[in-house]
């Protein structure tokens, strides 16, 4: 596992294709669902904490299964709750129930498989074995290519995916001020 600034980075690394799917808001509203939604797996932490006989760290929830089933229900809480204010919110886009539902439940699973993968970069080291494809393959998978608390890893990938999104939005919003130069 990496450390939470890693799985924000990977979350921001698997939304980068939102800025060129949609426009401005749109992108800015998929990249922040993706974003919010990847620390989430790690919950099991606390779960195992409360159920230690029944849940471990990148357990049930640091599965593809589990991701599916959050997503499809997150997606579903989205539509719900969220679309019209994400209707009004984007302009021009129009959102109704069931393009919020298939919207949101792809930005969830964007953000909740980025940090399984990161999981997959780094769960060897002194973690429990990640098993991300159970139940269809019994045991784990994983890469020890990175290590978890290694802050150029983190941090120095956080920046640049901060950065990445920062000169994509720029170009995504019409920035419009006094200053701005004019096309003749």
């Amino acid at each position: 596992m990496v450390d939470v600034m890693g799985h924000l980075a990977m979350a921001l690394l698997w939304a980068l294709p939102a800025w060129f799917v949609w426009h401005d808001r749109v992108s800015a509203v998929f990249v922040a669902i993706a974003v919010f939604v990847a620390p989430i797996p790690d919950a099991d932490k606390y779960l195992a904490m409360a159920f230690p006989d029944s849940f471990h760290h990148h357990g049930l929830t640091h599965t593809i299964v589990f991701a599916v089933a959050a997503a499809l229900v997150i997606g579903a809480l989205a539509a719900w709750l969220l679309t019209d204010r994400v209707d009004e919110w984007v302009d021009g886009d129009r959102f109704d129930a069931s393009s919020m539902f298939v919207f949101a439940t792809g930005a969830v699973l964007v953000g909740y498989l980025s940090h399984v993968f990161a999981d997959m970069l780094s769960a060897p080291d002194i973690s429990t074995p990640i098993e991300p494809l159970w139940p269809f393959v019994d045991g784990s998978w994983g890469l020890d290519l990175i290590w978890y608390n290694n802050p150029l890893w983190n941090v120095g990938f956080l920046a640049v995916m901060v950065v990445a999104h920062g000169v994509l939005a720029y170009s995504a919003f019409k920035v419009d001020h006094p200053y701005r130069i004019q096309n003749a």
